[in-house]
C-alpha cells in the first residue's frame, strides 16, 4: 500500500478528494495499483484544504484534484489522463512486433522475458498496472525461492526490471479492444487508436474478483466494500470490526492480513465448511482477533446516512435467521471471473468464459495463444502461472519458426 491519509499534505503527489466521490476512489485505486506513493487529503475531514482545491481550479471545488511534485495538477482525470500525467508509456514505438502480449501480470511478464531472450521483438500491453494481482498482494508465502516469503509488489517490480533488461517494450493503462488474424499475422487494436501487427499474440489478461450479488453491493464498492485488502486494508486501522466474505485461500489470507489494522475480523463463508487449505484454516481459527461464520449467506450490504457501508445482513442457511452485522468495511473474496469478455465470439471458451487452448496453448484463432488465469484448466496459482508463461513462450517460438518456413 502506497497511500498516506493525512490532514497535512506530505510527499510528492497529493490527492484531494472525499470518500463519497466515485472518481476519487477510482483515482486512488489507480495510483495504488501503479504502486505510486501519494498522500490523500479528505476534504470532509479537512475542510480547510478546500481553499487549496478552489485556488487551483479557478474558484471551483472540483475533486479529485491531484497535485504533482512539480506543482502541476489535474482535476477529475480519467485513468488515461492520469497515466499521461504520471509519464506512463501508452504508445507503442513500432507498428509490427514478433510477439504482442496482452496482460502484464506474472504470466505475461514471464513470457515476455523468454521471448525477448530469443531476440523476438516483444510488446506487453496492460490495461492497468504491471504485475497483475500478484503486484497488489501483501505477501506471497508459497512462491519457490523465497523461504521467508516475498512482497507482491517487490516480486512484480523484479519481473518488470528483468523484462526491461531484455528490451521488452511495456505499455500501461491501455486497453486492447480487439484481436483478429489473417494471412498468418495477428492484428491488435488498442484503445489509443493504434493498430499493431504481430506474428503471435498471447492473451494473459488474468481474471477479476467476483461479486456476491447481494443487494447494495454495487453501490458501496469503494465506499466500504472492497476486493483488495492490500489496497484498502490500511483504511481500517483501529476499526472495531471488519468482515471478510469468502472462506477460500484468498479470503483467509487476506483476513489474516487485515488483523494488522482492525481489532477483529469475521470470516463469512456460504458453505458448511471453510474451503481454504488446512494450514490457513488452523491459523484463522487459532487467531485471537478472528472468528468464522460458516453456512452463512450475505443477503445485503447496507449504508449509513452518509452513503458508506455500515453493515452486512447475514442469513443463517440452516435456520433462516437474519442478523445485521455492523462493521467498518467488508472485503469480498468469492472467486474469479476471466477477463475474456472482450474476446467474445473471437476465441473459443468454456461455459465460464475461460479461454480453451490445445496442448501448445494456442487458441481457436491461429497465432493467438492464452496462458495463466484466463485459460481454462489453469490452476490459478502464481507458480503455475509463471510456468505457463514460460511454456507458452516456447510454443510461440515454434509457431513463428513454422510460419517463417512456410513463407520461405
Amino acid at each position: 500500500m502506497s497511500e498516506t491519509t493525512t490532514s497535512e499534505p506530505a510527499g510528492d503527489i497529493v490527492l484531494y478528494g472525499a470518500d463519497w466521490c466515485p472518481d476519487c476512489r477510482r483515482s486512488k485505486r489507480f495510483l495504488s495499483e501503479q504502486r505510486v506513493p501519494f498522500t490523500y487529503v479528505d476534504l470532509e475531514a479537512t475542510p480547510e484544504a478546500t481553499a487549496e482545491v478552489e485556488r487551483r481550479n479557478d474558484g471551483k471545488r472540483i475533486i479529485p484534484t491531484i497535485v504533482f511534485a512539480d506543482g502541476s495538477h489535474v482535476a477529475e482525470p480519467s485513468n488515461a489522463e492520469l497515466a499521461d500525467a504520471l509519464g506512463l508509456p501508452r504508445e507503442a514505438v513500432a507498428d509490427t512486433y514478433d510477439v504482442i502480449i496482452v496482460g502484464g501480470g506474472p504470466t505475461g511478464l514471464t513470457t515476455a522475458i523468454y521471448t525477448a531472450r530469443e531476440n523476438l521483438r516483444t510488446l506487453v500491453v496492460d490495461r492497468s498496472a504491471l504485475g497483475g494481482q500478484a503486484g497488489v498482494t501483501e505477501r506471497l508465502d508459497n512462491y519457490p525461492g523465497f523461504p521467508d516469503g516475498v512482497g507482491g509488489a517487490e516480486l512484480a517490480d523484479r519481473m518488470v526490471a528483468q523484462a526491461k533488461r531484455y528490451g521488452v517494450e511495456l505499455l500501461q493503462a491501455v486497453d486492447t479492444e480487439s484481436v483478429s488474424a489473417d494471412d498468418g499475422r495477428v492484428t491488435v487494436t488498442l484503445s489509443t487508436g493504434q493498430r499493431l501487427r504481430a506474428g503471435a499474440v498471447l492473451i494473459a489478461t488474468g481474471s477479476t474478483y467476483r461479486r456476491t450479488g447481494a443487494a447494495g453491493e454495487d453501490d458501496l464498492i469503494g465506499a466500504g466494500v472492497h476486493f483488495c485488502a492490500t489496497c484498502d486494508g490500511p483504511f481500517y486501522a483501529g476499526s472495531d470490526e471488519v468482515l471478510v466474505v469468502g472462506g477460500g485461500n484468498s479470503g483467509l489470507e487476506e483476513g489474516l492480513f487485515l488483523t494488522q489494522f482492525a481489532d477483529h475480523v469475521t470470516v463469512v463463508e456460504y458453505s458448511d465448511d471453510l474451503a481454504g487449505s488446512r494450514l490457513l484454516q488452523d491459523k484463522v481459527r487459532a487467531h485471537p482477533k478472528m472468528s468464522v461464520r460458516t453456512a452463512t449467506e450475505v443477503t445485503a450490504f447496507t449504508a449509513d446516512d452518509g452513503g458508506r457501508f455500515a453493515a452486512a445482513r447475514l442469513r443463517d442457511r440452516a435456520t433462516g435467521e437474519e442478523v445485521d452485522q455492523a462493521a467498518a468495511g467488508a472485503f469480498v473474496f468469492v472467486g474469479l471471473d476471466p477477463n475474456s469478455g472482450w474476446l467474445a465470439d473471437v476465441v473459443d471458451t468454456d461455459e465460464r468464459g475461460f479461454i480453451t487452448t490445445d496442448r501448445t496453448f494456442e487458441t481457436s484463432l491461429p497465432g493467438v495463444f492464452a496462458a495463466g488465469d484466463v485459460r481454462a484448466g489453469s490452476t490459478k496459482q502464481l507458480a503455475s502461472a509463471v510456468g505457463e508463461g514460460a511454456a507458452a513462450a516456447l510454443q510461440m517460438r515454434h509457431h513463428l519458426d513454422a510460419m517463417a518456413s512456410i513463407s520461405a
